[in-house]
């Protein structure tokens, strides 16, 4: 009878491990991010490209080297926009996030 109960204990508690797992996966939430970049080269994009995808969370980034655009997607759990930009302005450039009516917001 008491193993019974042993055997019922540790299948409740795997049991709540698993979801509790699961509502961590539900909060890794990822974002886009749209900011207008002062790239004015190749090698600007390059230094964009190699750099900020090594910040934690983010998932992609891409670039439009003609309309000075750096997208990116990131996981919100890990990161946000504000620290996303500061990465940027690191390399030497200004930044400002692209409203979705396509202008520069602060």
């Amino acid at each position: 009878m008491k193993v019974v109960q042993i055997i019922l204990a540790v299948v409740f508690l795997l049991g709540t491990n698993v979801v509790s797992a699961q509502q961590v996966k539900k909060t890794n939430k990822e974002e886009q991010v749209v900011f207008s970049v002062s790239m004015d080269c190749h090698n600007c994009e390059q230094k964009v490209m190699k750099n900020v995808p090594f910040e934690k969370g983010v998932k992609d980034l891409s670039t439009n080297l003609e309309k000075q655009l750096v997208t990116i997607k990131y996981q919100t759990n890990k990161t946000d926009k504000a620290k996303l930009q500061k990465s940027i302005e690191k390399l030497g450039f200004t930044c400002k996030e692209v409203t979705g009516d396509g202008t520069a917001g602060m």
